[in-house]
């Protein structure tokens, strides 16, 4: 049974974005100059990258400061939009 009264997010807050694409060399940049257009310069120390075990595929985590489910629903639609993007968490 789910709960109704699921906790809300308290904005502004550190909130982890994890992209997930084909492995090309420039999906990493991609993404941060993406995400950067909403919320601001990405220091590098907010930026993961991890392959996939078979190196086919690439996430990138980022973390950065949410402002408000607006942004962060305009953050995942632009990022989808690339066409270069298959999940974003």
């Amino acid at each position: 049974m789910s709960d109704p009264e699921a906790p809300k997010i308290e904005f502004p807050c550190a909130y982890p974005i994890k992209v997930m694409g084909d492995a090309e060399p420039d999906f990493r940049d991609m993404v941060v100059e993406v995400m950067s257009g909403f919320c601001g310069p990405i220091d590098d120390r907010d930026v993961s990258v991890k392959l996939s075990r078979t190196g086919k595929f690439s996430s990138v985590t980022v973390t950065i400061t949410a402002t408000g489910e607006r942004q962060l629903q305009s953050i995942f639609e632009a990022l989808k939009a690339t066409g270069r993007v298959q999940m974003v968490l």
